[in-house]
Protein backbone atom coordinates (compact mmCIF):
# COMPACT_ATOMS: atom_id res chain seq x y z
CA UNK A 1 0.00 0.00 0.00
CA UNK A 2 1.16 3.44 -0.70
CA UNK A 3 -0.12 6.97 0.22
CA UNK A 4 1.39 10.13 -0.99
CA UNK A 5 0.23 13.22 1.62
CA UNK A 6 1.34 16.75 0.40
CA UNK A 7 0.95 19.38 2.66
CA UNK A 8 2.28 22.13 4.22
CA UNK A 9 5.11 21.66 7.52
CA UNK A 10 2.90 23.44 9.94
CA UNK A 11 0.18 20.73 9.08
CA UNK A 12 1.81 18.08 10.10
CA UNK A 13 0.54 17.69 14.04
CA UNK A 14 0.23 14.02 16.22
CA UNK A 15 -3.51 13.95 14.55
CA UNK A 16 -1.78 13.53 11.29
CA UNK A 17 0.65 11.11 12.86
CA UNK A 18 -2.02 9.19 14.42
CA UNK A 19 -3.75 9.10 11.10
CA UNK A 20 -0.67 6.98 9.08
CA UNK A 21 -0.52 4.91 12.55
CA UNK A 22 -4.25 3.66 11.62
CA UNK A 23 -3.95 3.74 8.07
CA UNK A 24 -0.79 1.64 8.30
CA UNK A 25 -1.75 -0.84 11.24
CA UNK A 26 1.23 -3.23 12.29
CA UNK A 27 2.99 -2.33 8.80
CA UNK A 28 6.56 -1.11 8.07
CA UNK A 29 6.14 2.21 6.87
CA UNK A 30 8.89 3.88 5.21
CA UNK A 31 8.64 7.67 5.30
CA UNK A 32 10.76 10.57 3.00
CA UNK A 33 9.98 14.11 3.29
CA UNK A 34 10.52 16.38 0.53
CA UNK A 35 10.46 19.55 -0.88
CA UNK A 36 9.03 20.72 -4.59
CA UNK A 37 12.44 21.75 -6.37
CA UNK A 38 11.28 24.27 -8.84
CA UNK A 39 12.27 22.02 -12.32
CA UNK A 40 14.31 24.87 -14.23
CA UNK A 41 16.87 24.42 -10.85
CA UNK A 42 16.62 20.65 -10.99
CA UNK A 43 17.48 20.64 -14.26
CA UNK A 44 20.68 22.71 -14.12
CA UNK A 45 22.09 21.72 -10.79
CA UNK A 46 24.35 18.95 -13.25
CA UNK A 47 26.78 20.31 -15.38
CA UNK A 48 25.95 18.58 -18.49
CA UNK A 49 22.46 19.09 -18.04
CA UNK A 50 23.10 22.68 -17.78
CA UNK A 51 25.15 22.66 -20.73
CA UNK A 52 23.27 20.67 -23.42
CA UNK A 53 19.65 23.01 -22.28
CA UNK A 54 22.54 25.77 -22.62
CA UNK A 55 23.09 24.30 -26.33
CA UNK A 56 19.58 23.72 -27.07
CA UNK A 57 18.80 26.87 -26.47
CA UNK A 58 20.74 28.39 -28.35
CA UNK A 59 20.25 26.40 -31.45
CA UNK A 60 16.57 27.10 -31.20
CA UNK A 61 14.84 29.05 -33.97
CA UNK A 62 14.12 32.89 -33.06
CA UNK A 63 11.63 34.75 -34.70
CA UNK A 64 11.23 38.80 -33.86
CA UNK A 65 8.57 40.90 -34.41
CA UNK A 66 8.10 44.72 -33.87
CA UNK A 67 5.27 45.35 -31.66
CA UNK A 68 2.88 46.35 -34.82
CA UNK A 69 4.12 43.30 -36.31
CA UNK A 70 3.11 41.24 -33.20
CA UNK A 71 -0.40 42.77 -33.15
CA UNK A 72 -0.64 42.42 -36.86
CA UNK A 73 -0.07 38.79 -36.39
CA UNK A 74 -2.19 38.59 -33.60
CA UNK A 75 -4.98 39.97 -35.40
CA UNK A 76 -4.56 38.15 -38.76
CA UNK A 77 -4.97 34.76 -36.20
CA UNK A 78 -8.35 35.87 -35.00
CA UNK A 79 -9.29 36.70 -38.19
CA UNK A 80 -8.16 33.38 -39.59
CA UNK A 81 -5.71 34.10 -42.20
Amino acid sequence: MEAIYRLNASEIDSGFMKAIKELFKEKEVIITVTTNVDETMYLTMGKSNLEHLQQSMTEEPSVRFTPDEFNKFVEDAKNGK
